[in-house]
C-alpha cells in the first residue's frame, strides 16, 4: 500500500476531508471479544521501519481481510483506513501490510483488526511506531536466541521477562540477530534445575518435538507469541529480523542430509524451505524493493544504516579447520555488502551479523562459524570476511560496527591490524549479546587472525545455565543526533549495565 505524505496526517484540512469512514472501534463491540468474529491470538507487530516506510503485521484465526487504521496524533476518529490483504490457511492466517510515504520523525499509532467474509470486524489491537528523523536520537536493542535448550515460557516466573526489560528501555527498534525460534529443540512441561526446583514450561503440540512439517515450524513462532512480554514489545517496538541455524535445524548448511534419528525428513533443503516460509510469514520484513531475501539494508536516517546479513542460506558445507577458501556469505551477498556499505552516507554502519567473526564455533570436527581457530593467514570462511574487511579499508568506510549473537553470552571485542596475522583492514568493534530466553554458555575461544582483544566478557557459570539464574544478555545503543556518539552497552535481564563504551565517529 503506497501512501502520499499529504494523506498521512500532516494536519491539513485535506486530511480530514479524505477520512469519511467511522473508526474501526465504532464498528466493534466495546469490551467484548466475540468468538464468532475474527480474533488476534498473536498480537500485532511492525518491522523494517525507515524514515518513510514500515511493515505492519498481525495474525487472525480464520479467513479474513486485514484492516488498519493509521494516525499520527493518537486520534483514531481522524485516522486513515487501510484495507490490507485477505489471509487464510495458506499463510497460517498471517497478514502483512507495507506502508510507503510516511513522514520522517513522526510517531504513528495504528489499530489492526480483521473482517470476515460478511464484512464484520472482530477483535482490535493497538500499537505504535516512530519513524527516524534528522534531529532525533536513535536507540535500539539487539540480542538473539529465544526459547532454546528447552527453556520456554514459564508462567511461574512471568514468562520471557527479558523482553519486558528490553521494552522498558523504550528503543526505536529491536534487532533480533537470529535464532528467533529453536525448531530443533523440544520443550518439555518440566525441567529439573540444579538446585532441585522445577522449571515449568507452557507446552504446545508443535514444540514437543523437532519441527519438520510447515505447521510445526509455524507452531514455533506461534508459541513465542503466546508470551505477553513478547506481544507487548512487538506492539510498540519495530523488529529488524535475521535468521541463523535454529530457525531450521542445528548447524545446517544447504545440501546437508541429516543423520539425526529424531527426523523422518532427512533432507535439510526441504526443511529449510519450510522454515523459510514460516520465517517470512511470522516476521515483518520489507520485500517491496524487489527480491525475497533476508539480507538487506534498513536505513534509519542520517545517523544509522543497518546491514542485515544472511550467513546461512549461501554457505557451503561446514569445512575442516584446515580447509581453503569456503563461502559463508556467497559472492553476490559479499559484493552487495561492500557496495552498499561503501555507498552509505549514514554516520554509523551497523553490520548485523548472525554469527561472530572471531569466536570459534565448532561443529564436531568441522567449523560452524567463521573462525577456524588456527590463527595465521585467513582460511576457510575467514577468507571471505577478510575480503570484505579489506574492501571496507580500500573504500574508506568509516564507523562500521559489527553486532552479533549466536554464542549465548555477551562480550565486547576490539579488532586491530597491529595485533593481527592479517593486516589489510581498519580497526573495528564486534559486540556480542544473547541469549534472551535460552541456555547460557561460553565464553568461546577467540581466533587471533584479525587481531581481536577481549574488552569485556560475561558468560555462564556452567553449560546451559537456565534463564532463572539471570545470565541473559542484550545490547543497547544510543546515537546522539548532535555529537553523533555511538553509546553501546551490554546489559543483563534486569537491565543492569555490565559494560559501556562511547564510540566517537571518524570523519
Amino acid at each position: 500500500m503506497s501512501l502520499s505524505r499529504r494523506r498521512l496526517l500532516t494536519g491539513s484540512a485535506a486530511v480530514g476531508a479524505a477520512l469519511t469512514v467511522p473508526s474501526l472501534a465504532a464498528n466493534a463491540v466495546a469490551g467484548v471479544v466475540r468468538r464468532d468474529l475474527p480474533r488476534l491470538p498473536s498480537g500485532v507487530a511492525t518491522g523494517d521501519v525507515t524514515p518513510h516506510s514500515a511493515v505492519l503485521w498481525s495474525r487472525t484465526d480464520r479467513p479474513a481481510r486485514m484492516v488498519v487504521e493509521l494516525s499520527s496524533h493518537g486520534r483514531f476518529d481522524r485516522a486513515i483506513r487501510l484495507r490490507g490483504p485477505v489471509t487464510g490457511p495458506n499463510a497460517d492466517y498471517t497478514a502483512q501490510l507495507p506502508l510507503r510515504g510516511l513522514r520522517a520523525g513522526q510517531r504513528y499509532d495504528f489499530r489492526i483488526g480483521f473482517e470476515d467474509d460478511r464484512g464484520r470486524l472482530g477483535e482490535l489491537t493497538d500499537g505504535h511506531f516512530q519513524t527516524p528523523g534528522p534531529r532525533r536520537p536513535v536507540s535500539f536493542v539487539w540480542t538473539g536466541d529465544t526459547a532454546g535448550q528447552g527453556w520456554g515460557i514459564n508462567p511461574d516466573r512471568g514468562g520471557m521477562t527479558a523482553y519486558r526489560t528490553m521494552h522498558r528501555t523504550e528503543p526505536d527498534f529491536f534487532l533480533h540477530s537470529g535464532d528467533n525460534i529453536y525448531a530443533d529443540g523440544p520443550i518439555q512441561a518440566e525441567v529439573k534445575l540444579a538446585d532441585g526446583t522445577i522449571w515449568r514450561n507452557v507446552v504446545t503440540e508443535e514444540v514437543s518435538k523437532v519441527a519438520e512439517t510447515l505447521n510445526e515450524y509455524r507452531g514455533r513462532y506461534r508459541y513465542n507469541l503466546l508470551d505477553e512480554n513478547v506481544r507487548a514489545m512487538n506492539a510498540e517496538v519495530p523488529i529488524v529480523s535475521q535468521w541463523d541455524d535454529h530457525e531450521t535445524t542445528n548447524n545446517w548448511y544447504p545440501g546437508e542430509i541429516l543423520t539425526d534419528a529424531r527426523y523422518t525428513e532427512k533432507r535439510v533443503d526441504v526443511l529449510a524451505a519450510r522454515a523459510r516460509q514460516a520465517f517470512g510469514e511470522y516476521l515483518p520484513i520489507d520485500h517491496t524493493a524487489g527480491r525475497n531475501r533476508i539480507y538487506r539494508k534498513v536505513s534509519y536516517g542520517p545517523l544509522l544504516d543497518v546491514f542485515c546479513l544472511d550467513m546461512r542460506t549461501y554457505r557451503e558445507k561446514n569445512p575442516s579447520p584446515t580447509a581453503g577458501a569456503t563461502p559463508i556469505l556467497g559472492a553476490e551477498q559479499a559484493e552487495w555488502l561492500v557496495r552498499e556499505v561503501s555507498r552509505s552516507r549514514a554516520t554509523w554502519k551497523v553490520i548485523a551479523s548472525d554469527m561472530p567473526i572471531g569466536l570459534l564455533v565448532p561443529d564436531g570436527t568441522e567449523i560452524e562459524g567463521v573462525a577456524n581457530g588456527l590463527g595465521g593467514s585467513p582460511g576457510g570462511r575467514e577468507t571471505e570476511i577478510a575480503w570484505v574487511l579489506t574492501q571496507f579499508k580500500r573504500q574508506q568506510v568509516r564507523n562500521a560496527v559489527w553486532l552479533t549473537a549466536d554464542v549465548h553470552y555477551c562480550a565486547a571485542h576490539h579488532y586491530d591490524p597491529s595485533r593481527a596475522a592479517y593486516t589489510e583492514f581498519d580497526p573495528f568493534w564486534e559486540l556480542v549479546a544473547g541469549p534472551i530466553n535460552a541456555g547460557t554458555f561460553g565464553p568461546n575461544q577467540l581466533d587471533p587472525t584479525f587481531g581481536p582483544r577481549v574488552e569485556f566478557v560475561r558468560g555462564a557459570e556452567y553449560a546451559n545455565q537456565p534463564p532463572s539464574d539471570g545470565r541473559q544478555f542484550f545490547g543497547h545503543v544510543r546515537i546522539d543526533p548532535y555529537s553523533k556518539v555511538f553509546q553501546a552497552s551490554l546489559r543483563d535481564m534486569a537491565g543492569s549495565v555490565l559494560w559501556q563504551k562511547d564510540l566517537r565517529p571518524s570523519a
